[in-house]
């Protein structure tokens, strides 16, 4: 009966107070809704539903009238991309780029002056690219390499985006150090630390290259990790005067080897030069480095690569009484060995055996210039600082 009553007073003239009470009830609550309302107004961009988004310069998360709280942007399969929100909290720049091909949600939330929050919401999928590149990299994972070994990865396409690269490729150590990359040319990016590593340290490199633009509508296609361990500390000394080779382990001699580099007009290169490849056995033909019909041995033996351009330390079963002597090579340094490489006994076997690639080889005292530290692995001849210029 009092809802009835009610029902009928309030309806009994339209301009008396049951009507005005009801009335000025709508408007209480309208008002009471309007304040638990944030004012802050967040935006994301791209927005909901974009397709081909690039995958640099176009993310960004705005907040007006408020603070951003919190921006999360993610993958189809829970990967994040990390980013870092501004001290005023008025916006949110992603720390890297996005991947191709890739559907990506973002949730962001800010709070105006009152404490209250907002939120937005985004879906868009970035752009598949028609051309794309990798990095061939060394060493391999998983190995186990000398004191000396950069890691070195040649581009597959010149990259006239240098930064970008290189700020894609993340390299951790345990023990920490620092590492600096390195560009030859347009095309290969070499990282080492200042001194060579430190026995036993291990290296982690983060080659995240999927969705960076390398060069104008070129864009990377690589996501992978890549770990290596250093192994003892090998150094060997080569005197091309005194046709000796001093090997070292952990600072200490542990061997001396004579041997016989360059003759005169074919002097063995000077400086820091890192053990890149190993042969058993392999062909030596003048005519691949420009010395036409000079030589052609088929079975060199105990072969360690040394230069791009085809310097090595070998095995030499021709050389007489050079070793120790003098200079009769054609630029490498030859160690005693015998034909066939079957015993082990012979400096050459010993040393290519208690050697791993990235192992140092140091040349001084010949009459030729310091290696081009682009031929082969051999950055260390390129002081600290121009390095990392």
């Amino acid at each position: 009966m009092l809802l009835a009553v009610t029902a009928c007073g309030g309806g009994g003239d339209g301009s008396g107070s049951g009507s005005d009470g009801k009335s000025g009830g709508d408007k209480g609550a309208t008002t009471a809704a309007e304040s638990k309302q944030s004012e802050a107004v967040v935006t994301v961009a791209p927005k909901t539903g974009a397709k081909d988004v690039d995958t640099s310069g176009v993310l960004k998360v705005t907040a007006a009238k408020g603070k951003l709280t919190e921006v999360t942007v993610k993958d189809t399969k829970g990967r994040k991309i990390e980013g870092t929100i501004s001290a005023d909290g008025a916006g949110w720049t992603p720390a890297t780029h996005l991947a191709a091909s890739t559907a990506y949600q973002v949730h962001a939330v800010a709070k105006d002056a009152a404490g209250r929050t907002a939120a937005e919401d985004s879906s868009f999928t970035t752009l598949s690219p028609q051309n794309t590149f990798i990095g061939n990299f060394t060493p391999e994972d998983g190995s186990t390499v000398g004191v000396g070994m950069p890691f070195s990865v040649n581009f597959t396409r010149g990259i006239t985006k240098p930064d970008d690269v290189e700020k894609a490729i993340k390299i951790t150590t345990v023990p920490a150090v620092e590492v600096e990359g390195h560009w030859f040319g347009n095309d290969r990016l070499d990282f080492r630390p200042e001194k060579y590593w430190k026995a036993g340290t291990k290296v982690t490199v983060q080659m995240n290259l999927d969705g960076v633009e390398g060069r104008k509508g070129v864009y990377g296609k690589q996501s992978k990790t890549v770990s290596f361990t250093i192994g003892r500390d090998q150094v060997s000394v080569v005197d091309a005067k005194k046709h000796t080779m001093k090997v070292t382990q952990n600072g200490k001699v542990v061997r001396t080897i004579a041997v016989t580099t360059g003759k005169q007009g074919y002097a063995t290169w000077n400086g820091q030069m890192v053990m890149s490849e190993k042969f058993t056995v392999t062909r030596m033909n003048g005519d691949t480095v420009g010395y036409n019909g000079e030589y052609d041995i088929k079975d060199v033996p105990h072969a360690i690569r040394l230069t791009n351009s085809g310097t090595f330390v070998h095995g030499n079963y021709w050389g007489g009484d050079a070793f120790g002597n003098y200079n009769a090579s054609h630029g490498c340094i030859g160690l005693r060995d015998v034909r066939g490489g079957y015993d082990s006994s012979v400096a050459a076997a010993w040393f290519f055996n208690h050697s791993i690639v990235g192992d140092v080889v140091v040349v001084k005292n010949s009459t030729d210039p310091t290696v081009d530290p682009a031929n082969g692995l051999n950055g260390w001849n390129i002081p600290w600082a121009e390095w990392k210029k």
